[in-house]
């Protein structure tokens, strides 16, 4: 099987005015580290699968996940589109390193 590794970028922007509002917010943040996501920013997260197959199914998972108010949205790339970021102000996080030198490594 030949692997075609992509990863998936969420971005999301959600209403936390009330106290119900910040409960959706933590529970979609918790499934998305559940799943395996890692934080590049805030409301930014990423997830790196081996197939286009896989990132497809991973994205029908998102959004029946996703909440009903706010914004979602989902960015799939080819790990060699994501490796090309160019990072501005900052840096790349400890995670994102060791995922770039070895995408099977478990954290």
């Amino acid at each position: 099987m030949v692997y075609d590794f992509m990863r998936i970028v969420v971005f999301f922007d959600l209403p936390v005015k009330t106290k119900k509002q910040r409960k959706i917010y933590s529970q979609f943040r918790k499934y998305l580290l559940k799943n395996g996501h890692q934080m590049l920013q805030y409301s930014v997260y990423s997830k790196i699968v081996n197939t286009r197959e896989a990132a497809r199914d991973h994205a029908k998972d998102i959004a029946s996940n996703a909440p009903k108010e706010g914004n979602v949205r989902l960015l799939t790339l080819t790990e060699k589109q994501y490796a090309n970021m160019t990072v501005i102000v900052g840096g790349k996080s400890f995670e994102e390193e060791k995922i770039t030198i070895d995408p099977f490594l478990q954290f």
